[in-house]
């Protein structure tokens, strides 16, 4: 099988599994809000049930060793997504929407470890690292493809329950054009890495990513109720997400072009640029919001790329296990995303504390980006001299 078409069935499945399967709610939340079936806090709330399950599928995967366990992960994943997305159309209510959403972020995050290793694998016995990297192009497709759906939806008069079941029609028929496609482990990870402790590295690594979890989430999760407080529910404010979601391709798209080498210095720059988008949204009009996008949804992907890049340049025979203990990390991040949304709207009626926050997070890591790359240098030098 052609390891261009494996690669290519591979960004369709994230495109499938992220983009509707994890990021579905962000363009619901305004209908859902308006039909009363929650409010902005239950909503970060229901939210943090999506960051939880993705924690612990994240943490599960870690374990998935053999080429089996892999292969069922990855399509029991993949499966669950189109079933939970179903099951969203007839769900009514917060308890209802949290336990899907609970769901959903568990199989999304079976499928993103599992299509992350696989096509690091693929993509390294063929020789063509940088189509393995366009792969993390297939969640941004898939959030500009919900968003646009959710502005027809709109259009039309569409409420909630049509347009979840209009993402169950759309994650069923990508789930079966892909499906013979995607690639298959290549051989059971080996023991040795497997139980081996992970490098400082990538402790600090997983750190950056937690930050980076805590800074993204807010935007990526709020962004459409923001744009829809902003324009009062006109059909501006859905060309926002859809607009994230094609800025994040097109983020990928420039980082897997760019010269090899330099990967950190491209990390803190993803991050501190993230954070100034933070930033633009707490303006609040339609240039911030719109500068927010930019900012924030350009290297939201990218970054993701360039940290699992990093980690296999300093643990290149451990991609599956770093894979899920950096995915778990990220999803600790996010989980405390929502839950200070929640807090912040609970205590000051607005997200303005929370934003603040983020961006900080955002700054911290890309620092903690740049330090480490000095510290690298420093010791090279030293180990050189001696």
């Amino acid at each position: 099988m052609s390891p261009l078409v494996q690669l290519l069935a591979s960004a369709v499945a994230l495109m499938m599994a992220m983009g509707i399967g994890r990021f579905a709610l962000t363009p619901q939340l305004p209908s859902l809000i308006a039909e009363g079936q929650f409010d902005l806090t239950a909503a970060g709330l229901v939210a943090a049930a999506n960051y939880l399950g993705y924690f612990l599928g994240a943490v599960d995967a870690m374990f998935a060793r053999q080429p089996g366990q892999v292969r069922l992960r990855l399509h029991a994943g993949l499966w669950l997504c189109v079933v939970l997305t179903l099951a969203s159309w007839i769900a009514n209510g917060f308890w209802s929407h949290l336990l899907l959403r609970f769901g959903t972020g568990v199989a999304s995050a079976w499928v993103l470890v599992m299509i992350t290793s696989l096509t690091q694998q693929l993509a390294a016995a063929h020789g063509t690292p940088r189509l393995g990297a366009l792969v993390f192009a297939g969640p941004g497709v898939g959030i500009a493809l919900t968003g646009l759906l959710a502005l027809a939806a709109h259009l039309l008069g569409m409420d909630s329950a049509g347009l979840w079941l209009v993402y169950a029609v759309a994650a069923l028929v990508m789930l079966l054009t892909v499906r013979p496609w995607l690639p298959r482990a290549l051989g059971p990870a080996p023991a040795a890495v497997a139980r081996s402790v992970p490098s400082p590295g990538i402790a600090r690594l997983g750190l950056v990513y937690g930050l980076y979890g805590v800074g993204y989430i807010l935007p990526a999760t709020f962004l459409s109720q923001m744009a829809n407080q902003r324009f009062h529910g006109h059909w501006l404010a859905d060309l926002f997400w859809p607009a994230f979601g094609l800025a994040a391709a097109l983020g990928v798209v420039l980082v897997s072009v760019r010269r090899p080498g330099r990967t950190t210095g491209w990390l803190a720059a993803t991050l501190w640029l993230q954070g100034l988008g933070v930033l633009a949204c707490l303006l609040g009009d339609g240039f911030g919001l719109a500068l927010g996008v930019v900012l924030c949804g350009g290297p939201f992907l990218a970054c993701m790329q360039l940290v699992m890049q990093r980690s296999r340049e300093l643990a290149p025979h451990a991609t599956q296990r770093n894979a899920g203990l950096l995915t778990a990390c990220f999803a600790l991040g996010q989980l405390s995303g929502p839950l200070l949304a929640a807090l912040s709207n609970h205590y000051s009626g607005s997200l303005q504390p929370a934003l603040v926050l983020a961006a900080s997070g955002l700054g911290l890591a890309g620092a903690l980006v740049v330090t480490s790359r000095s510290a690298a240098q420093v010791c090279q030098t030293s180990t050189s001299t001696a």
